[in-house]
């Protein structure tokens, strides 16, 4: 049997019974995708790989204290860790004030450009990043949570579901409102984003 197609379940009870190799399988197997969910959070990729780093140390000392019930959602719970060292992370860097937002590697509008931008072009975009990330920091923990997992880490809106552990209509709803609280936002400030 091929251990990458393990299910996650098989490959914590072979580590439990002693197969050592069984945890590093499920470690190679979410690695890119705890580590790209923590880049779209910091905007860094060394700092990402720390961070995911310390997530799959933080995991395996708390499989091996016992303390993992498995539910049936490791990858979740893996990212519900990551995200936790991520905040840890600007916290640490909010008390050196040494990070701002539109350093922070946030871009809730979503979109690319493919031609090289100019400077001008450059300011206004981080100018937008900055007051964009600026307002999704007002919305309610809940709106917040579910627009940071939507855009930044391009979660389906079931994985959020089961990330956030709600139905998929209440994180619908809580990003339905989300958008409504930041369009309202963006009018009361009278902002430009274009």
């Amino acid at each position: 049997m091929n251990a990458l197609n393990s299910s996650d379940r098989e490959l914590l009870n072979s580590y439990l019974q002693g197969n050592k190799s069984a945890i590093s399988t499920l470690i190679e197997k979410y690695n890119r995708r705890v580590r790209d969910y923590v880049r779209m959070m910091v905007g860094d990729s060394d700092t990402a790989a720390d961070i995911a780093q310390e997530t799959f140390i933080k995991a395996v000392r708390v499989i091996d204290e016992g303390r993992y019930t498995d539910k049936g959602k490791f990858l979740s719970w893996l990212l519900r860790i990551a995200h936790n060292k991520a905040l840890d992370y600007f916290r640490s860097q909010k008390s050196n004030n040494s990070i701002n937002e539109s350093n922070a590697g946030y871009n809730v509008l979503g979109t690319l450009k493919y031609a090289d931008k100019s400077i001008e072009d450059s300011m206004i975009s981080e100018q937008i990043d900055t007051d964009i990330r600026a307002l999704v920091e007002l919305l309610p923990d809940e709106q917040r949570e579910v627009v940071m997992l939507r855009y930044y880490s391009d979660l389906s809106f079931k994985e959020i579901a089961d990330y956030t552990g709600v139905s998929i209509n209440t994180a619908l709803g809580r990003m339905r409102y989300a958008l409504i609280n930041l369009r309202k936002m963006i009018k009361e400030r009278n902002l430009s984003l274009s």
